[in-house]
């Protein structure tokens, strides 16, 4: 058995020479395939909303959404370290609801830990969580669950007062005791100023090579979501277009009776040729 990375392990990461390798998983078989190839930690992404359930945004995706996907990653796990993401409205009203449903993602969902966005006005949350004892993620930059305050999906921290408070909530959510932070859509050399001056590993979406760590949705990175691709996707394989040939293939044999073919039927007429002759 794969030994398995711990949140101490992630947080000694930074620094130590190696670049922290995270990405998205919402079910067991990926999950297990990601863990086999030893992705350091493996993200259960809100962002389920849009490539999985078909929203238009992460906003509708709940808790029990949420928690189904993330216990289905973490039976398909056995190294990486895995996270639930805490979905829109699931922190928002109070710190015992905060505490609550962080408490959910690793009792119910088998989760090491969990993320949630913002900056300093989520460290009351995050300082109750880690009291709580669940071990906490911090997001800046671009936080898709408010995209829509932020002006929609852009680049943040473009201008020096923008990025002074990207800087001063890095340093609110290391206070707050986050043993990490994602930072999303974020200019290169302000998420190198981030990583410079917190403790605490940064992982980079659309933030350059500066940060201690990168993460993508794993289908923008395989090619599997053709709606939009970011940006800042580097697509690793387009494996939409071999799976509607596949599929074409299927559909095409069925019709010509080339599948199911003798090797993928089960028995023989010899087998069965006196309990046919009796029907026949």
């Amino acid at each position: 058995m794969a030994t398995k990375i711990t949140v101490k392990d992630f947080r000694d990461m930074k620094g130590s020479g190696h670049k922290i390798s995270m990405l998205t998983a919402y079910d067991a078989s990926m999950a297990r395939l990601l863990d086999e190839s030893k992705v350091d930690a493996l993200l259960v992404g809100d962002s389920l909303g849009m490539v999985v359930l078909g929203y238009d945004s992460t906003v509708p995706v709940t808790m029990e959404q949420m928690l189904h996907h993330a216990g289905a990653v973490s039976r398909g796990t056995e190294r990486s370290l895995v996270i639930g993401d805490m979905p829109f409205g699931s922190y928002q009203v109070s710190i015992e609801q905060t505490v609550a449903n962080g408490v959910r993602f690793l009792k119910e969902a088998g989760c090491d830990c969990i993320k949630l966005e913002g900056g300093e006005e989520v460290c009351d949350g995050v300082r109750a969580l880690v009291r709580a004892g669940v071990p906490v993620m911090g997001h800046l930059g671009l936080t898709p669950q408010t995209a829509g305050q932020l002006g929609g999906f852009k680049v943040q921290g473009k201008d020096m007062r923008a990025a002074r408070k990207l800087v001063a909530d890095a340093r609110a959510l290391e206070a707050a005791g986050a043993f990490a932070m994602v930072l999303e859509c974020v200019p290169g050399p302000l998420a190198e100023v981030i990583t410079e001056v917190v403790t605490i590993p940064t992982i980079g979406i659309g933030a350059g090579a500066g940060c201690d760590g990168q993460v993508l949705v794993t289908n923008d990175m395989l090619g599997l979501f053709e709606k939009f691709t970011p940006g800042f996707v580097k697509q690793y394989l387009k494996l939409s277009p071999d799976i509607k040939n596949a599929v074409q293939a299927f559909t095409r044999e069925i019709d010509s009776n080339e599948f199911p073919a003798s090797e993928h039927t089960f028995g023989s007429n010899e087998d069965f040729s006196r309990l046919l002759d009796e029907f026949r």
